[in-house]
C-alpha cells in the first residue's frame, strides 16, 4: 500500500527562494509511483496551500494562487490529519511522513519538526531539539567543543547588550579581519567579512536583521570542505569531502552559492587520503554529538598546517540541482532518487 508523503516547501524565511529550488530538485527526481505525494507550499506570509501544479512553476515562483487549495492542520495526536478545502468540501489526509524542504527559520530550526511531532507524524531529518540546537551556531559551538574538534574563536553579541563592549572584546580576542554571522540563519545569509571597526559596527546591524544573537568569529584561512552524512536507523553513510573553490569571491556567500558562477568544486577534495579519512571521522563525530538524524552536511576549513576547523552544520542542506549534499551522495553511489527513497524509509 502506498504511503502518504507530504513534501513541504517555501516558508517565512530569507531562504524561501532556495527552498523552491530544492523542492524542484526533489519533485523532479522522486519516484511518483511509490508514494501518494502531497506537495504543501507555504507562502512568505505563512499561508499554507496544497499545491497540485507542476514543479516548474515552483522553481519560477509562480505557483502561489494557481492549482492551490487552502490547507490547515488538525494536531490531534494519533488521529492527525492535514485538511484542504475545495469549495465547501473539506478533505482530510492522514500522513505517514513529511519531507521538509524548508531552509532557515520556521523550517530548519525545529519549529516545523515540533509541530508534526505533536501531531504524531514522522519527519525526515533531525528532531525538533537537534534542529534547534544545530540552527543556533553559538549552541552548536558549545556542544561541538566536547568533541575536541577545533573551531574558530568567537565572541557572542545579543541585541540590547553593550555593543561597544562586544566590539572591544572582539578586537582584543580575534583581531581583523573577522566574520560577523547571525547565530540562527543559513545559506550564508547576513554574513559579512569585516576589516575595521566601522564595518564591524555595520555588519552587526546587518546580522541583527536576521537574528537577535550575533556571532563574531576569527577568520580561518583554508580550503572550504563539505561532508555529507546520511543516517538510516542507526546506520551511517559518510561521504568523502568536497572542496569548494570560491574563485574571486571573498567567501562562500549566498550569491556565490546560488547566483553567480564564481565558484567551482572538486570531489573528492584535493587533500591527502589520510586527511580525507580524518575529516569523515570528524563529520560523523559531530553529527552524533548533536544527535542528528536523517541527513546533514558538515562544513570545515582545511588549513595550510593540515588541520581541520569545524565551521557549521546544516540539518536541511540544499537539494537544488547544484547543491553539494546530493552531489556528494551521488559520488558515494546513491542516486538522487534513491537518496529520497532512503530518507523517507528511514522514518517509516
Amino acid at each position: 500500500m502506498k504511503k502518504n508523503i507530504a513534501i513541504l516547501f517555501g516558508g517565512k524565511s530569507s531562504e524561501y527562494e532556495v527552498s523552491l529550488s530544492s523542492v524542484y530538485g526533489v519533485l523532479s527526481n522522486i519516484d511518483r509511483e511509490k508514494y501518494n505525494l502531497y506537495t504543501i507550499g507555504i507562502t512568505k506570509d505563512g499561508t499554507w496551500y496544497l499545491y497540485d501544479g507542476d514543479a516548474e512553476s515552483i522553481r519560477e515562483n509562480t505557483w502561489a494562487g494557481h492549482d492551490t487549495k487552502p490547507l490547515f492542520i488538525s494536531p490531534d495526536n494519533g488521529k492527525s490529519t492535514v485538511c484542504y478545502k475545495d469549495g465547501d468540501r473539506v478533505t482530510e489526509i492522514k500522513l505517514d511522513a513529511v519531507l521538509p524542504m524548508l531552509h532557515g527559520k520556521f523550517g530548519e530550526d525545529g519549529q516545523i519538526q515540533g509541530l508534526f511531532s505533536v501531531m504524531g507524524v514522522p519527519v525526515v531529518g533531525c528532531s525538533h531539539a537537534s534542529s534547534a540546537v544545530c540552527m543556533d551556531k553559538a549552541m552548536t559551538k558549545a556542544i561541538v567543543m566536547g568533541t575536541g574538534v577545533r573551531q574558530a574563536k568567537a565572541v557572542i553579541y545579543r541585541a540590547g547588550e553593550d555593543r561597544q563592549s562586544a566590539m572591544n572584546e572582539a578586537e582584543e580576542k580575534l583581531g581583523y579581519p573577522m566574520f560577523i554571522k547571525p547565530a540562527c540563519a543559513g545559506s550564508s545569509v547576513g554574513i559579512t567579512k569585516v576589516w575595521d571597526r566601522q564595518h564591524l559596527k555595520d555588519a552587526i546591524a546587518v546580522a541583527l536583521c536576521e537574528d537577535s544573537k550575533v556571532l563574531i568569529e576569527e577568520t580561518i584561512t583554508g580550503i572550504e570542505t563539505e561532508v555529507a552524512v546520511l543516517e538510516e536507523k542507526g546506520k551511517y553513510t559518510v561521504s568523502v569531502p568536497a572542496e569548494i573553490d570560491v574563485g574571486s569571491s571573498e567567501f562562500y556567500d549566498y550569491e556565490t552559492k546560488y547566483i553567480s558562477d564564481n565558484s567551482s568544486f572538486y570531489i573528492p577534495a584535493r587533500i591527502p587520503q589520510e586527511k580525507i579519512d580524518e575529516v569523515r571521522g570528524y563529520a560523523e563525530k559531530i553529527f552524533r554529538a548533536l544527535d542528528c538524524r536523517g541527513f546533514s552536511r558538515v562544513d570545515f576549513f582545511y588549513t595550510s598546517e593540515g588541520e581541520f576547523v569545524f565551521n557549521e552544520i546544516n540539518t536541511i542542506p540544499g537539494f537544488t540541482p547544484i547543491s553539494m549534499y546530493p552531489k556528494l551522495m551521488i559520488h558515494t553511489g546513491i542516486s538522487y532518487g534513491e537518496l529520497i527513497d532512503r530518507l523517507i524509509a528511514s522514518v517509516l
